[in-house]
Formats: C-alpha cells, sequence, structure tokens
C-alpha cells in the first residue's frame, strides 16, 4: 500500500508539475494543441456515430450519384449470405479507422510528435502487470453475475449463435478484428487524449478522457456504463503512469473476450457443431 500511496503521489505531482509549466507558458496565447486535440475529439467522436450505420454512408453515395455502388453496399449488409458479419466488419472498421487515422494525423505532422509520446511504446508496458491482473480477477465474478442478467445477454456476444453452431471460423475472425477495434479505441482514448491534454490538465486530464469514454457507453446496459466510469479513470491513471497503453489493451481484450464467452454458456451455445451462425451489432456499439 504505501508503494502504491508513493507511485501515485509521484505521478500526480509530474503531471501537475508539468501542467503548471504548460499554463504558465500560454498565458499569454491560446494554446493551439490543446484546442486541436479537443476539436479532433468531438470530430472523431461524432464521425464515428454517424458513419458506424452504414446506412449513412449509403445515403451519401445516393446523394453524390453513385447509386450502384450504394445499392452494392446495401446489397453486402442486408441480403448476403454473410451480411451480419459485413455489418459487423463494417461498425469495426469505422472505429478503427476513425480512432487511429485523425489522430495519427495529427501526432505525425502537425503536432510533430512521437507516437511513443502517446502511449503507443512498448517499453515499460509490463512493468506494473499485477495491478492490471487484480482488475481482471475483479472483473471475473462481475461479469458472471452480469452475464445472467436479461440485458447482458441481449447486448452480448455481439456474434449471436444459437445452440449447436459452430464458433468458428466466424467467431474467432470476429474476435481478432474486435481486439483491433480495441487497441484503436485504448489509443484514441488512453492515448491521443489522455497524453494530448495532460500538459494543461494534469493529472486532471484523466477525468477528461472519462467523460466521452463514458458517454460511448450510452445504450449499453447499465452496469456496463457505470463501469466504464470507474474503468476509464483506473485505465487513465495507468496509461499516465506507466505512459503506454498496452496492458489496458489486453485488460480490455481479456474482459471482453470472457463477456461474449460467459454469455454464451447461459445461452447454452456449446455442445455442437453447425453450419448457421450470425452477428448481431446493436446500432448502440462501441
Amino acid at each position: 500500500m504505501r508503494r502504491f500511496l508513493f507511485t501515485f503521489y509521484r505521478t500526480f505531482v509530474h503531471a501537475e508539475s508539468n501542467s503548471y509549466k504548460s499554463l504558465r507558458l500560454h498565458l499569454t496565447h491560446i494554446d493551439y494543441k490543446l484546442v486541436l486535440v479537443c476539436l479532433t475529439t468531438v470530430l472523431v467522436l461524432t464521425c464515428t456515430y454517424y458513419f458506424g450505420d452504414f446506412r449513412f454512408l449509403v445515403s451519401i453515395l445516393q446523394d453524390v450519384g453513385l447509386d450502384g455502388l450504394a445499392l452494392n453496399l446495401h446489397r453486402a449488409m442486408t441480403i448476403h449470405p454473410d451480411a451480419d458479419l459485413y455489418r459487423a466488419f463494417y461498425w469495426a472498421s469505422v472505429v478503427i479507422f476513425f480512432y487511429s487515422i485523425l489522430p495519427a494525423i495529427c501526432i505525425k505532422w502537425i503536432f510533430k510528435d512521437k507516437f511513443s509520446d502517446y502511449g503507443t511504446s512498448f517499453a515499460g508496458a509490463f512493468k506494473y502487470y499485477r495491478l492490471y491482473l487484480g482488475m481482471l480477477v475483479v472483473m471475473v465474478p462481475l461479469v458472471i453475475y452480469f452475464s445472467a442478467t436479461d440485458s447482458f445477454l441481449r447486448m452480448y456476444p455481439f456474434y449471436k449463435v444459437s445452440p449447436g453452431d459452430s464458433l468458428f471460423p466466424k467467431f474467432f475472425i470476429w474476435e481478432i478484428f474486435y481486439f483491433m477495434q480495441f487497441v484503436a479505441l485504448e489509443f484514441f482514448f488512453r492515448g491521443f487524449i489522455l497524453h494530448g491534454t495532460k500538459h494543461r490538465f494534469g493529472f486532471y486530464a484523466i477525468f477528461f478522457m472519462m467523460v466521452p469514454y463514458c458517454m460511448i457507453h450510452f445504450g449499453k446496459p447499465m452496469p456496463e456504463t457505470i463501469a466504464a466510469i470507474i474503468a476509464g479513470v483506473v485505465l487513465g491513471y495507468m496509461s499516465l503512469m506507466s505512459r503506454n497503453i498496452w496492458m489496458g489493451v489486453f485488460v480490455h481484450c481479456s474482459v471482453a473476450f470472457m463477456m461474449d464467452i460467459s454469455a454464451l454458456i447461459r445461452q447454452g451455445v456449446f455442445g455442437g457443431l453447425g453450419a448457421h451462425a450470425s452477428i448481431s451489432i446493436a446500432t448502440t456499439l462501441q
């Protein structure tokens, strides 16, 4: 406990001292980096929300006269035998693109910073692995408990498998793509937003980041949204302390996979093989 308190104090003081220096530096002019991080954040969240629904892209294609492409996209997402899978991949691709590309452009060509300054370095990534494992231990009984609720089973897994149907290969392909989405998510929230605002907000950049992170969970079961507040703060602190996002990615992917498997067990999926499986992506996915 003493070591934890010392580490917390050191992280807090370091972040606040750098914030104070930045504040003094920008007393007489605008902090354009902070402004651009905030504008990029709302732009990314807006684009992800609207383009995450394939029908929005279909309508745009129709508006610009690309009716054939719009029709093919609509058919692929609705009547193709793998339409459910395509919708899942489409949503994940939108998230990966906007959470990664726009922040990367800002970091590389506008801020001219190193990506490692935003948590992508593997150096020291596993230094605090015991804390992350502790988080997983805490999550196991919570996932087991809430996996029995109707709201949880309606939402998870995104890959809806009927009893007797096979999980291989589509379920595992989807899970890999799903995990890639979490890499982009951690980079955006615990990387770009957190480390892009800590120079001004200091330690409180954690709470600044936590607000939009909680909001993307609106529409999911309330316990999960409440948990996102706690997770946002804890993972934010861990990223600020360790200066990397990778253990957060590990925790996020582990919990997500555990949630999917728990739901499948509750639904009695295991025990047979079949040819049919479908993915159900809710409109509020994130």
